[in-house]
């Protein structure tokens, strides 16, 4: 699909997946995809933000490339990677061809042997990608710093070949839930936008878009029950996804929302067990009219 070339069509666009962007997030979606910006969402856990990934992959027709951050993560598995076991085996058929030095080299560390991960794929696709890095926060700082060069240039360095530069800049989402305090280099090259939890209406909204067998009724005691969830003093507040899973459940089930029902359900929305035993003792007031 060509690129959506207003906020408003960009929106529209999302809607069709079954995503929606209110104007703010969209309008700093449709700047990065114009200005080739990388741009960093965070919010709470479950309000969309890998799900937008997702639709834009979809809205846009590029191949979705995503890269779960994680403690300890590093080059060889978000950038690129040598296959040892193949330049051994090509290193023994050398030696039996009495190749010279300088060739062997050359041959071991050309582009079969390489492997690409993520972010080599997302640099070296030649449509453009949309490149998912997930969770950002859970990775450390010398990660961090090495994702500078992609952010600023769209570009990758390989010290066995040199720069690879991307043809078509991939659409960059870097994903934070704050579970720590990202670095302003990293923050100062992308465009931020922050993910609250929805309003009522609209979350009633979300609910009836992603799953439109669920009642208008039902979604909105559902939607009424998780905010206050919300207001509750929980671990983990229920994000969207809880709240959607929750209707889809009591769809399913074919009940209405009421105490009982949400006794034998608390475990589509609530994912702690403290959080738990807390909600139990207040279900009358959680599932009021």
């Amino acid at each position: 699909m060509t690129r959506p070339g207003s906020v408003a069509e960009l929106t529209d666009a999302l809607r069709a997946t079954g995503y929606l962007a209110d104007r703010g997030l969209a309008t700093a979606v449709h700047v990065a995809l114009g200005l080739d910006r990388p741009v960093l969402l965070e919010g709470e856990v479950g309000v969309g933000k890998t799900e937008l990934a997702k639709a834009l992959a979809d809205v846009l027709g590029r191949t979705l490339i995503r890269l779960q951050c994680h403690e300890g993560i590093d080059a060889a598995q978000a950038l690129y990677e040598w296959d040892h076991a193949r330049q051994l085996m090509h290193i023994r058929a050398l030696q039996e061809t009495n190749s010279s030095p300088d060739d062997a080299v050359d041959a071991l560390f050309g582009p079969k042997f390489l492997q690409e991960r993520p972010l080599l794929a997302a640099v070296r696709a030649g449509a453009g990608a949309v490149l998912l890095v997930d969770e950002i926060d859970r990775a450390d700082d010398e990660f961090e710093a090495f994702l500078l060069e992609l952010l600023s240039d769209f570009q990758v360095t390989i010290p066995e070949i040199g720069t690879v530069v991307a043809d078509t800049p991939p659409l960059v989402l870097l994903t934070s839930n704050r579970t720590r305090e990202l670095h302003d280099a990293l923050k100062r090259r992308c465009l931020y936008h922050w993910i609250g939890y929805p309003s009522a209406a609209r979350e009633v909204a979300i609910v009836r878009s992603r799953r439109p067998e669920v009642s208008e009724a039902l979604a909105e005691s559902v939607v009424a029950a998780v905010h206050r969830l919300r207001a509750m003093d929980l671990a983990k507040p229920p994000g969207v996804a809880e709240t959607i899973d929750w209707a889809r459940t009591l769809d399913f089930l074919g009940d209405d929302l009421d105490a009982a029902t949400a006794d034998l359900t608390l475990g589509s929305v609530v994912k702690d067990h403290d959080d738990e035993e807390l909600v139990r003792t207040r279900l009358d007031e959680l599932t009021r009219g």
